[in-house]
């Protein structure tokens, strides 16, 4: 499955163990609300994070300053809280937990996924293939 695929190669971007289940939430995220995004669903990820009130934050992650943090309940309340209850139940947690990991990694991976202070173009699988160290 391609989710599962996407959720591995985060994963090993954020250097974690396919166990985590960090990935696939990210996946689900960028899947729920990247599809706006055209091939690459990061795009569709900023702007919802950007119209939900994130956007200085999101912005940071792509520069190439400082990553600003976000807390749980910033992304909860940025989301629509479908997608996030979407998120988490394909992840198997709570949405307060789901929104909770994932703001404890959005901004790394963000910033990992933007090396060059802009969104890449192309596929994100493909992005992140060429990513991983071979």
């Amino acid at each position: 499955m391609a989710g599962d695929d996407l959720g591995s190669l985060l994963d090993g971007l954020l250097g974690q163990g396919s166990g985590e289940g960090t990935g696939g939430m990210l996946a689900a995220l960028l899947g729920t609300v990247g599809a706006g995004g055209g091939a690459n669903p990061l795009n569709g990820l900023l702007e919802e994070l950007r119209d939900g009130g994130l956007g200085e934050q999101a912005d940071s992650w792509v520069g190439t300053g400082e990553n600003r943090p976000i807390s749980g309940p910033e992304l909860a309340q940025a989301l629509p809280y479908q997608t996030l209850d979407h998120v988490a139940r394909q992840a198997g947690v709570g949405p307060e937990q789901a929104a909770d990991r994932l703001a404890g990694v959005l901004p790394e991976a963000v910033d990992r996924l933007t090396p060059d202070g802009r969104v890449p173009q192309g596929p994100l699988e493909e992005v992140l293939r060429r990513e991983q160290p071979r």
